[in-house]
């Protein structure tokens, strides 16, 4: 549903700095009326319609990512790249997929390190950090209009308590959806902020 900002257009910024990106199509419910209300602040909560469809759906694009991972990493000779330094990144509803992935892995489809931004987590319900969890960068902000910068909050919160390693950027600015859209607003440039922890973190080298 935001294929390019939130998919191509991120691919493409980490080719530039040397990264293989693969965009994943995962399953989705279909936008329409019957089966997807419009978002808003009321229906984005945890009793709402939206919610509780997405997640009957959640397990079977969580389930995409993981075939992914498996994909990725079983191939990773022939595609040339490091089978341990395959990480996994999802927007919103894709943050969602990314942390369903995290909470769902075995040793072939173990994401190396996260990257949820702006996540939907209330759709995925009570949590528990893995005891291998990998190192995570969460990415919000505090205007966010379906309040995911509390739930990226307890996010950080709970990987840090377990400790585990994790790193947190809220911009105060940027609202939900921006992606690599440009607003003139600092969230503008998260992309770099990752970049530069994915080098302080031994994950990508200059």
């Amino acid at each position: 549903m935001s294929i390019n900002s939130e998919g191509v257009d991120v691919a493409k910024w980490l080719n530039t700095k040397g990264i293989t990106a693969f965009v994943l199509k995962y399953r989705l419910l279909p936008e329409n009326n019957n089966a997807l209300p419009n978002e808003t602040e009321e229906n984005q909560n945890a009793s709402s319609a939206m919610t509780k469809k997405m997640s009957k759906v959640l397990e079977l694009a969580t389930s995409d990512g993981l075939n992914a991972m498996a994909y990725v990493r079983g191939n990773a000779k022939e595609l040339g790249i490091d089978p341990n330094k395959i990480g996994f990144m999802g927007f919103s509803a894709g943050g969602a997929v990314t942390m369903g992935v995290t909470f769902n892995y075995t040793k072939n489809n173990r994401p190396d390190f996260i990257v949820p931004v702006y996540p939907w987590m209330t759709v995925l319900g009570n949590y528990t950090v893995p005891l291998n969890a990998p190192p995570m960068f969460i990415i919000c902000a505090s205007d966010d209009q379906y309040d995911l910068a509390h739930e990226s909050v307890e996010l950080y919160s709970a990987w840090s308590k377990s400790g585990m390693n994790a790193e947190l950027h809220m911009y105060s600015k940027g609202g939900h959806g921006f992606g690599m859209k440009t607003q003139h607003l600092p969230s503008d440039n998260w992309i770099e902020r990752f970049y530069e922890w994915a080098v302080a973190e031994k994950i990508v080298v200059q």
